[in-house]
C-alpha cells in the first residue's frame, strides 16, 4: 500500500454539513467511519492509513485475535480505499491530514487548524470524493 505523506484531504465539494459532526449509529455494530473517528480523535498522528485500516478491520471482525500478522497479511492482499473515500470528509465535515511520516489526524472543517492547512503551500491538498456524480 502506498504511503500518503504531507497531504491534507479537504471535505468533499458536496459535503452536506457546515461544521465537523461527530458520527453516531443506531446499529449494534459500529460502521467504519465511526471507528475511524474514534481512533483518530483518541490518538491523532498514531496511525498510518494501513494501520488504521487494520485496526478498523480488527475492531469489526469476530475472528480470534491470536494471529494478527496472518490476519494483516490476508487483509492487504487486496486493495483498500484511501481516506478520500471515507465518510468523515465526504459527509461529516472532517479534514484528514497525513503528516510527513504518513500518520493521520482529523480536523473539523470550522477549526483554525483546518484553515491553516488550506493556507499552507507546503502541504499537498486534495478533495475527498464526492458523494454524488455531477
Amino acid at each position: 500500500m502506498m504511503m500518503i505523506k504531507n497531504t491534507f484531504i479537504e471535505v468533499s465539494t458536496d459535503c452536506p454539513v457546515e461544521t465537523g459532526v461527530v458520527p453516531v449509529t443506531k446499529k449494534d455494530s459500529k460502521p467504519i467511519h465511526l471507528i475511524q473517528y474514534e481512533l483518530l480523535t483518541q490518538a491523532p498522528y498514531t496511525y498510518t492509513l494501513e494501520d488504521l485500516i487494520f485496526e478498523v478491520h480488527i475492531k469489526r471482525s469476530d475472528s480470534p485475535k491470536d494471529n494478527l500478522e496472518q490476519i494483516r497479511e490476508q487483509l492487504f492482499q487486496k486493495s483498500h480505499p484511501c481516506m478520500r473515500a471515507s465518510l468523515l470528509p465526504k459527509k461529516y465535515g472532517w479534514g484528514v491530514h497525513h503528516n510527513n511520516e504518513g500518520k493521520i489526524a482529523i480536523y473539523a472543517m470550522e477549526s483554525p487548524e483546518y484553515q491553516g492547512f488550506l493556507e499552507d503551500d507546503k502541504v499537498k491538498r486534495e478533495y475527498a470524493m464526492r458523494s454524488k456524480r455531477i
